[in-house]
């Protein structure tokens, strides 16, 4: 009979399936317009060749110019989107374990974004307006670096009475465990961000954030603040995480004690003590938990092999709530954070192959 023994716990596992909705994210939907552009592309638009920053007047020409210029191509972008893409397809099974809100608007663009979202297997739930087109993204990439161009558009006219209180979308925000949301989405609605916030921390799930750009850090700060004591994992990089020490007068440029720092700000659900997490590109990955400060090296990669480092970071974070989601251990989060962000970089856009091969 002690053959059945295995079964049995076969079983048990299974019932501890994922459900679907488990992982809620919120964000700016865009479309990506990518192109490998040249140095005076940059100059001519005042662009550093790796940043990400709202567009201005002066950016208006750029989208079309892109287009005329140079080979580019279309796909369905926006960090938190890209996020929650990338944890389901970690995931596989079942489908719609990711949850997503974001606005977008009624016309082509649009149409192309739900289209990916389902193929991707996210439970998209857009609020669709006419005043505002579609979002977009110009992903402005030389050699290794990407500057990226966000012109929110409808993405700016997410609100929270016409989407997030309605009954059946809130009914989908409680069935989550986890939620995460970039912090690219606090110039569009922070009323949004601390409901969601404020209901996982009341009920002891897990926040998580990202602090997405320095501008976020710098011009948004008040906004990121307020937000600050609900969140349980801040992500980030590591040029954010310069910005958020310089705009928080931490006075350290190491980023192992930023990362101290940032752990211990004040937080509103002690039962959970924040985890501040930092990439650095290709070197390793800093992770404040408990007492401790670990690295965790990334995973090797040829120069050669690397095609596009566009959607790295959101990658590492879809990868890591892809085991958060699933209770495994922290460090087991990080390594699926490496495993999907150094299969991003070899494929242009936050693109991937049909499966993961991670174990």
């Amino acid at each position: 009979m002690a053959s059945d023994e295995p079964k049995a716990k076969r079983i048990k596992l299974e019932e501890k399936k994922l459900s679907q909705n488990a992982l809620f994210g919120m964000g700016n939907p865009l479309l990506d317009i990518c192109a490998v552009v040249d140095k005076d592309f940059l100059d001519k638009y005042g662009l550093k060749p790796n940043d990400q920053i709202l567009a201005e007047d002066k950016h208006k020409e750029m989208f079309e110019e892109m287009v005329k210029k140079f080979k580019v191509e279309y796909r369905a972008g926006g960090a938190t989107q890209n996020s929650v893409k990338v944890a389901q397809w970690m995931i596989q099974e079942p489908h719609n374990v990711g949850t997503f809100f974001g606005c977008i608007g009624k016309d082509k663009f649009g149409k192309i974004l739900k289209e990916k979202a389902e193929e991707a297997h996210v439970d998209a739930h857009y609020y669709e307006q006419s005043e505002e087109p579609t979002g977009s993204c110009a992903a402005c990439i030389t050699g290794d670096n990407r500057s990226l161009v966000a012109n929110l558009a409808a993405a700016n006219c997410y609100k929270k009475e016409k989407h997030l209180d309605l009954e059946e979308n809130w009914k989908l925000v409680e069935k989550a465990q986890v939620y995460y949301i970039a912090g690219f989405f606090l110039t569009v609605s922070l009323e949004s961000i601390l409901k969601v916030a404020k209901h996982a921390s009341e009920n002891n799930k897990i926040f998580c954030l990202n602090l997405s750009a320095p501008f976020i850090c710098e011009f948004f700060k008040e906004a990121l603040m307020k937000v600050m004591p609900y969140v349980d994992i801040l992500f980030g990089n590591e040029t954010e995480a310069a910005a958020f020490a310089r705009e928080q007068g931490f006075e350290t440029e190491d980023i192992e004690e930023i990362a101290k720092k940032a752990q211990s700000l004040p937080k509103e659900n002690k039962k959970r003590q924040r985890i501040v997490v930092f990439t650095q590109g290709k070197e390793g990955t800093v992770m404040a938990k408990g007492d401790k400060v670990e690295t965790f090296p990334v995973l090797e990669i040829d120069q050669s092999e690397i095609v596009d480092t566009n959607g790295a970071g959101d990658a590492f974070v879809g990868g890591f709530l892809s085991q958060l989601v699933q209770d495994k251990t922290f460090e087991q989060c990080i390594r699926a954070g490496h495993y999907a962000a150094n299969v991003i970089i070899r494929h242009a856009g936050c693109t991937f192959p049909e499966k993961p091969d991670f174990h």
